[in-house]
């Protein structure tokens, strides 16, 4: 591909050509065979084999929004020749990324890295990558695309939230962990053991056909699931930053309450988006799950999600609107705490009120951590 400068080279030559050419002055037309002569020789010089390996790594592939994520290339000139001047071009989705590349003599290698952005939450392809290659003078570039498609997965932010207290037998302490590692009452499952685990859990029948140590996880079924629900209708959010705030929100809510090794469903307008345990990892579950959430136009209201859903625990609802609070007060009796968080700018006039359920409205994520109920 011929450049800006190097098409400026060509047309100039043509000109200086064809003004001197009809006096007879040799000048001009030498002129103007050395500057087209240049842009084919730059023409040559691209069309050569390149000789470059290159290899794009993205680290971390995943990250909180906001947070850096930065792609490290790699590239080695295994040819003969000395090569300068390339640029190499990332694309993350709507963004392109320009880097240029430090000049590589034969059979040497350099590593360059650069950020990418995160201000958007979803699954975020980064590529193809494209490097140029340009000859000496800058007249002639060519590109080529390198390597594969790599995903960025750009999560939700989160705050340090205290799990709400739910269940209809509490502990004299406080809450009891719901995954119950230190003794409850029904059988749950097999896992491998960790340091911390009692012996008198060890599943002695499942040890010796795998040969790990497996331990017997245990629920306490008196203490029911928390559930987080998240308003994806269009109609309830004024524009994209708040339903990303909601999104953190949700998030926020969600993970407290794994962390603290207890269950806890999101449901979305269009149905269950996860469904964790509790317990170490299972944050990186939900987190997972609610970075590709997005609004729907098939979304149902909450009441509808709410209504197919057993009750029992916590209940928190997220949404830009105060028309989900209907929703939620009318299935107030089937849930021990109730909590409703509308996101967005502070709106004109008296907050609306429900008799059992808790209001918090924030205007941004490090308010929700203030206004949560302890």
């Amino acid at each position: 591909m011929i450049t800006r400068a190097g098409w400026g080279l060509a047309a100039a030559s043509v000109l200086v050509y064809a003004v001197g050419a009809p006096f007879g002055y040799a000048q001009p037309a030498v002129l103007a065979v050395a500057g087209l002569a240049a842009v084919g020789a730059g023409a040559l010089w691209t069309l050569r084999g390149a000789g470059l390996e290159v290899r794009r790594e993205v680290t971390p592939v995943k990250v909180t929004r906001g947070e850096p994520a930065v792609a490290v290339l790699h590239v080695r000139n295994t040819g003969r020749w000395r090569h300068s001047g390339l640029v190499a071009r990332d694309t993350c989705r709507d963004t392109t990324v320009t880097v240029e590349v430090p000049s590589l003599a034969r059979h040497t290698a350099r590593t360059v890295s650069y950020r990418l952005p995160t201000r958007r939450r979803g699954e975020t392809p980064v590529g193809p990558l494209l490097l140029d290659r340009a000859d000496p003078f800058g007249l002639v570039r060519r590109v080529r695309d390198y390597g594969r498609v790599d995903l960025l997965l750009v999560r939700p932010r989160t705050v340090p939230l205290t799990p709400l207290h739910s269940g209809r037998r509490r502990h004299l302490d406080g809450l009891a962990s719901r995954s119950a590692p230190a003794g409850a009452s029904s059988f749950n499952g097999l896992r491998e053991y960790v340091v911390g685990d009692e012996l008198r859990h060890v599943h002695w029948r499942s040890t010796a056909r795998t040969g790990v140590l497996m331990v017997k996880e245990l629920t306490d079924v008196n203490l029911p699931d928390t559930v987080a629900v998240l308003d994806t209708r269009h109609s309830a959010y004024a524009g994209d930053d708040e339903f990303e705030l909601a999104v953190d929100v949700v998030a926020s809510a969600a993970c407290a309450v794994t962390r603290a090794r207890f269950p806890v469903r999101v449901l979305t307008g269009v149905g269950e988006l996860a469904w964790a345990r509790g317990g170490p990892g299972e944050d990186e579950q939900v987190l997972d799950r609610l970075a590709v959430v997005e609004r729907s136009a098939a979304a149902e209201p909450p009441l509808h999600v709410l209504r197919r859903g057993r009750g029992g625990g916590a209940l928190v609802v997220v949404s830009g609107s105060f028309e989900a609070l209907a929703d939620v007060a009318a299935v107030r009796r089937r849930f021990d705490q109730v909590v409703f968080v509308r996101v967005g700018d502070p709106g004109v006039g008296p907050v609306p009120r429900a008799a059992g359920v808790v209001m918090i409205e924030v205007g941004d994520l490090d308010e929700l951590a203030a206004a949560w109920p302890r």
